[in-house]
C-alpha cells in the first residue's frame, strides 16, 4: 500500500506520517514536495490525504481512498472530477460534536440571559436592567429547540438541551430513529410545518447542493417573532441579506452565527449591527482540545480497515459533499 500526503505538509501532518510509518512499516507513506513530485507519487498511490486538483485526480488512476482534511470541506473540494473518480472519500465528521454543541449552548444562554447586551452596557458603564417586551421571555425548561440536521453535532446538542429540560424536535433525512435525546424526529420536508413551534432554530447541516441557501426569507417568515436563529453548520446555508432583513423587520428576535455566507464577513456588512445578534468568526472549534488526536485516530483506523479490506469510517456521498 502507498499513501500520499498531498502538500503543503503541516507539522501536525508530518507527525502523523511518522507515527503511521512506525505502526505500519510495510506501508509507504509519502510526503512529496511540489506538483511534479506529487503527480509522480500519485501514479501508483492506493490512498491519499489532502485536497486534490484535476491534474492530481487524473494521475491517480489506482487511487481507492482519499481522506479529506476537513469534516465539511469548502466549496469546490468535491469537483466533478472527484465525484466521477472511483476512489472512496472519507472525512473527519464526528470529532467536533462536543465543542460545537458547547458553542451552541453558550449562544442560547446568552440570548436568554442577555449577557451580550449587558456586556455592551458594561463598556458604557451603564447600570440598567433590561426589561419590557423581548427580554427574559424565553424560559429554557419550557422552550422548544428545532435542530436542523440530527447528525453527531445535532444529537449532542439535543443531549445538552434535554439536560436543561427543553423539548427537542429535529429534522434529518439520514436518521431513522430519534434516539434518547430527541423528542420528535421528522423528515426534512416537515421543516416549514415545524418552524412555528420553535423558540430556537439551530442549523447544523453541512453545505451541500440541497442545503445551499435553504435558510432564507421564507424560513424566517415562518418562525416565531420571538424565536432565535443559530447557524453553526456552514455559512452557505444561510442567506445573510435575508437574515439581516428579518432581524431589522422584527420577523425574528435574534440570531447567533459562527459561520457566514461570506467569510470573513465584510466590515461594512449590515449584519454587524443588526438587532440582537451575536457573531463569532468561525471559532467554535478553533484551537479546541484533542482535535488533532481525534483526526489521527480516524486516519489510523481507516489505514487499518483499508489494509484489511473492511468498510472505511466516515464515508462521504460525494455527489452530496457529505
Amino acid at each position: 500500500m502507498k499513501m500520499v500526503f498531498i502538500p503543503p505538509h503541516s507539522a501536525i501532518a508530518q507527525d502523523w506520517v511518522a507515527r503511521l510509518q512506525r505502526r505500519y512499516p510495510a506501508v509507504e507513506f509519502l510526503t512529496p514536495n511540489g506538483d511534479n513530485e506529487t503527480l509522480s507519487c500519485l501514479v501508483e498511490a492506493d490512498a491519499a490525504f489532502g485536497t486534490m486538483n484535476e491534474s492530481m485526480l487524473g494521475a491517480a488512476q489506482s487511487l481507492r481512498w482519499l481522506q479529506a482534511p476537513f469534516a465539511a470541506p469548502p466549496a469546490g473540494f468535491y469537483s466533478d472530477e472527484l465525484v466521477a473518480h472511483p476512489a472512496v472519500v472519507t472525512n473527519f465528521r464526528g470529532i467536533y460534536n462536543d465543542h460545537i454543541s458547547y458553542h451552541i449552548l453558550g449562544l442560547m444562554m446568552s440570548f436568554t440571559k442577555h449577557f451580550h447586551l449587558y456586556r455592551d452596557q458594561q463598556r458604557a458603564r451603564k447600570w440598567q436592567p433590561l426589561q419590557g417586551p423581548g427580554f427574559n421571555t424565553i424560559y429554557l425548561p419550557e422552550a422548544t429547540v428545532l435542530i436542523v440536521g440530527a447528525g453527531g453535532i445535532g444529537v449532542e446538542t439535543a443531549r445538552l438541551c434535554k439536560a436543561i429540560g427543553m423539548r427537542v424536535i429535529a429534522v434529518d433525512d439520514r436518521r431513522d430513529e430519534p434516539g434518547e435525546w430527541i423528542d420528535e424526529l421528522h423528515e426534512a420536508a416537515a421543516l416549514d410545518r415545524l418552524l412555528p413551534e420553535a423558540d430556537f432554530v439551530v442549523a447544523t447541516v453541512p453545505h451541500t447542493p440541497s442545503t445551499e441557501g435553504m435558510f432564507d426569507t421564507s424560513v424566517f417568515e415562518r418562525m416565531k417573532s420571538s424565536a432565535i436563529f443559530i447557524n453553526i453548520g456552514r455559512g452557505m446555508t444561510t442567506r445573510l441579506d435575508d437574515l439581516n432583513a428579518a432581524l431589522r423587520e422584527a420577523k425574528i428576535a435574534g440570531a447567533g452565527l459562527d459561520v457566514f455566507e461570506i467569510e470573513p464577513l465584510p466590515a461594512d456588512h449590515p449584519l454587524w449591527d443588526a438587532p440582537n445578534t451575536i457573531l463569532t468568526p468561525h471559532v467554535a472549534v478553533k484551537d479546541a482540545a484533542h482535535l488533532d488526536d481525534r483526526r489521527y485516530a480516524i486516519i489510523e483506523q481507516n489505514v487499518e480497515r483499508f489494509l484489511a479490506e473492511d468498510s472505511l469510517l466516515n464515508q462521504v456521498d460525494k455527489a452530496q459533499w457529505f
